[in-house]
């Protein structure tokens, strides 16, 4: 039944992200004239921090904020396509050549270990991510906005290497390379919608199984309750089971821990790459250098205590 729900619908069209276009630009559209209609409800005085510094509202926008946003994922679609592509010609590989065995795609429970696959693995390239500087290179960009609205769903990163190779396992297990990134395009649409402050805490058996706004507010905040906090991308329960799960305590604030100060979308996918280069260059020692690149963000080499004593 699956199979032939499948085949019905037009090559061009089963990608499940392509299918959901539509509904992201209604979505961000709707959050965006909303935004607009109530912001003038909040009182001059609470929409600045402790130092003056001007806040984003609740559920706001930005519109030079959101065009880099959109701008960042319409691109992203070409160059996930593009990876995409590339990690298909090494998945069926592997799938043919490598797996003991191969997955029937007719079968709906091949579907559902293809997108629990996905997103087993999805918790760990991201939990990645955020802790290698380069493969946090690719990532932050998604976290450079001080908003947390739709339009922020959509400011993808342009480098998804990492992932394909964190999703090989599943084709050396038998699941078919397409239903791969199915999964993929399922979980993407999935993430999309968590990404809102226009909903609350959810019925607690929900908030305990899957991501959901609160859970995924935490992840993009830049507090320090917050960093490196609840990485699951359907299903949070990895972050529970592995211990990285961090309930909302009050309203993050979002954004990079030092902020990019940037609509430009060039800079804001490649300021880190240049920023490692840097570091690297002006490191002198292997060491260092390597731990500028494979060291979790803001890696630093220790500096030796002036006061210590050292005994021959």
């Amino acid at each position: 039944m699956l199979a032939d729900l499948w085949d019905a619908v037009p090559e061009p069209l089963r990608d499940p992200v392509a299918l959901a276009v539509p509904f992201f630009v209604l979505f961000v559209a709707v959050e965006g004239l909303a935004a607009y209609l109530l912001e003038d409800e909040r009182p001059e005085e609470q929409r600045r921090a402790a130092d003056g510094r001007a806040m984003p509202l609740p559920g706001g926008y930005s519109r030079p904020d959101a065009l880099a946003s959109i701008t960042m994922g319409a691109v992203s679609v070409a160059t996930m396509t593009a990876w995409k592509s590339l990690g298909l010609l090494g998945y069926a590989v592997l799938f043919a050549y490598v797996a003991p065995w191969q997955l029937p795609a007719d079968a709906w429970w091949t579907w559902a270990l293809a997108i629990l696959g996905v997103d087993f693995t999805f918790y760990w390239a991201h939990r990645v991510a955020h802790r290698v500087r380069v493969v946090w290179a690719t990532h932050q960009a998604h976290h450079s906005s001080e908003y947390f609205n739709f339009a922020t769903a959509l400011r993808q990163k342009w480098n998804n290497a990492h992932e394909l190779v964190f999703w090989a396992p599943l084709p050396v297990l038998g699941v078919p390379p397409a239903l791969v990134f199915l999964g993929f395009s399922v979980s993407l649409v999935y993430q999309f919608f968590v990404h809102t402050e226009h909903v609350g805490t959810l019925w607690r058996p929900v908030e305990l199984v899957f991501n959901t706004p609160s859970h995924h507010r935490v992840h993009h905040g830049s507090d320090p309750e917050y960093l490196d906090r609840n990485y699951g991308g359907i299903l949070i329960v990895w972050d529970r089971l592995f211990g990285s799960f961090q309930p909302e305590l009050h309203r993050p604030t979002y954004g990079l821990t030092t902020p990019v100060g940037t609509t430009n979308v060039l800079r804001l996918q490649t300021h880190e790459y240049a920023a490692i280069a840097r570091d690297v260059r002006r490191a002198p020692t292997l060491r260092e250098k390597l731990g500028y690149v494979f060291g979790p963000p803001g890696w630093r080499p220790a500096v030796p205590d002036p006061h210590s004593v050292q005994t021959g």
